[in-house]
């Protein structure tokens, strides 16, 4: 079926520059982390992305490594890219990454020039791209050579497979070095990708502060805590959650009783602003204006709607900033 979409879509979605470059990304962009590999049925993936577009969602966010198994939420990405999106290319923003292990041998991982240019090459043709938006290096390599890994991330921006470069998961001094490399290399970094939410404020370190004093843009991914931060686990741990099933991702020892009072607390907080939990936790990272876009996954269309509605609410007022940290002690 032809997909047309919505005709207000963009009246729907907040904007944000990323950093100081010329590219605003919506406040709410969908990760194709997980519900886009095989063990997904292709129309379910294909909802969710013709749903989040409609509601002005224009970025779509992959790795090399997505599925299960690796490379299939690229694959399958590019399928529906082919058949509902074919007229759309220019009003998406697509982004893939490279940095964990996609083949064997010393030439499959982390952040050599021949394995990041060799992994860009193999997405573009499982999405059947000519070029994506962003490329980032998605892990720092302890034994490459920064320097190299940079260039490798210039070279492609330079030969047009990739309009930006970008890094993810690396800590603040890090990202300074990363982000000076290639401004001398004249490829400017446009956006890091760190875990951020209220349960992993690692960012508040020193990261924000580097992003935001060099033009950086920050996208938070995993900013619902892989789902702790939502009334899935309010009364317990349901059979079919990502917890009960074994998820290296979020494992049911996490949940401990301290961490679900501190949930209980903060869902108290977004039911007096009358919020769900979700739709707060989103907003607390939107609140820094260093942070770019949150990176929602999904495997509903409710959770996108209920992530749209959160921009009509998105400011906290000092009091209840304070109560939220009283309750995160």
């Amino acid at each position: 079926m032809t997909f047309f979409p919505h005709s207000e879509r963009y009246q729907q979605m907040e904007y944000r520059r990323s950093g100081r470059s010329g590219l605003k990304l919506p406040a709410i962009s969908l990760g194709l982390w997980h519900n886009f590999g095989d063990s997904t049925r292709v129309d379910n993936s294909r909802e969710l992305l013709r749903h989040a577009f409609d509601k002005g969602i224009t970025h779509f966010d992959l790795a090399n490594n997505y599925g299960p198994p690796p490379g299939s939420a690229e694959e399958n990405f590019g399928r529906i890219m082919r058949e509902d999106f074919r007229g759309l290319r220019d009003e998406l923003i697509i982004s893939t990454k490279a940095g964990y292990t996609m083949w064997q041998g010393p030439y499959g991982d982390w952040g050599s020039r021949k394995y990041l240019i060799a992994s860009l090459d193999q997405s573009l043709k499982r999405m059947g791209l000519e070029y994506v938006d962003i490329f980032y290096h998605h892990r720092p390599d302890p034994d490459t050579p920064l320097e190299e890994t940079m260039r490798a991330l210039d070279q492609v921006v330079r030969q047009g497979k990739a309009l930006y470069a970008a890094i993810s998961n690396y800590p603040a001094e890090r990202a300074a070095e990363a982000i000076a490399i290639l401004r001398d290399l004249g490829t400017p970094c446009l956006i890091h990708q760190p875990r951020y939410s209220l349960f992993e404020r690692t960012p508040e370190m020193g990261l924000l502060d580097t992003l935001g004093e060099n033009g950086v843009g920050c996208i938070a991914f995993s900013p619902l805590a892989g789902g702790v931060l939502t009334d899935r686990y309010l009364q317990g741990i349901p059979e079919d959650s990502r917890a009960a099933s074994g998820s290296k991702f979020l494992q049911q020892e996490q949940l401990t009783d301290e961490k679900m009072n501190k949930v209980r607390k903060l869902n108290a907080i977004a039911q007096q602003r009358g919020q769900k939990l979700a739709q707060m936790a989103l907003a607390w990272v939107l609140r820094d204006p260093r942070v770019t876009s949150v990176l929602i996954g999904a495997s509903k269309t409710a959770q996108i709607n209920d992530a749209v509605q959160m921009l009509t609410q998105r400011a906290f007022s000092p009091d209840e900033l304070a109560t939220i940290e009283a309750a995160l002690m």
